[in-house]
């Protein structure tokens, strides 16, 4: 029917059905569906993230990329990198609890920078992720948000690559290296 929304499952059920190409990551973003190509300097800044976060933890670690996780406003993100509570339980459909999320990242690609700046930070905010990493190779840097409330992060951290990130402040006990976080 014109005019009818649809929810966030049938949207990817309809996305299932589709040829999407091998390599390619969909997100659903404010109820619009994006799909970018994943570039090697992304996978490989996603990589020494996972990395990071199983030296640190372990490798039962509770971490996941590009999974599917559902926030409010009609938002099917599959994040980069996010780490789970190590009790954190899946709901009664099968999927990861945004409320279980620990700290989340995002690795900024020229097809998604708008929205991994603007409305996934404004969701992560509003879901009350305590922690979000941009690393955006095209500037070299790394964007540390937490304390949010209300909506919105009331903290933010910009680093360039090279430089360690303390991330005890976001309740995490790592500090994460970037000085081997390509550049593009």
């Amino acid at each position: 029917m014109a005019g009818e929304e649809l929810s966030l499952d049938e949207l990817f059920e309809r996305l299932e059905r589709m040829p999407v190409p091998e390599g390619y990551k969909v997100e659903i973003v404010e109820g619009n569906i994006f799909m970018a190509p994943q570039r090697d300097i992304h996978w490989n800044i996603i990589r020494r993230l996972v990395r990071a976060l199983e030296d640190r933890f372990g490798m039962d670690v509770n971490v996941l990329s590009d999974v599917r996780i559902d926030f409010a406003d009609n938002n099917g993100f599959a994040p980069d990198v996010a780490k789970l509570a190590d009790d954190a339980k899946k709901d009664s459909r099968g999927r990861w609890r945004y409320q279980d999320i620990e700290w989340v990242a995002e690795v900024i690609s020229k097809g998604t920078a708008f929205s991994d700046y603007g409305a996934k930070k404004g969701a992560y905010a509003k879901a009350a992720v305590p922690a979000y990493l941009i690393a955006d190779p095209y500037t070299g840097q790394c964007h540390l948000y937490t304390e949010p409330k209300d909506g919105e992060y009331h903290s933010h951290l910009t680093v360039d690559f090279g430089t360690d990130i303390d991330l005890t402040t976001a309740g995490l006990e790592l500090t994460l290296k970037t000085d081997e976080f390509p550049r593009d």
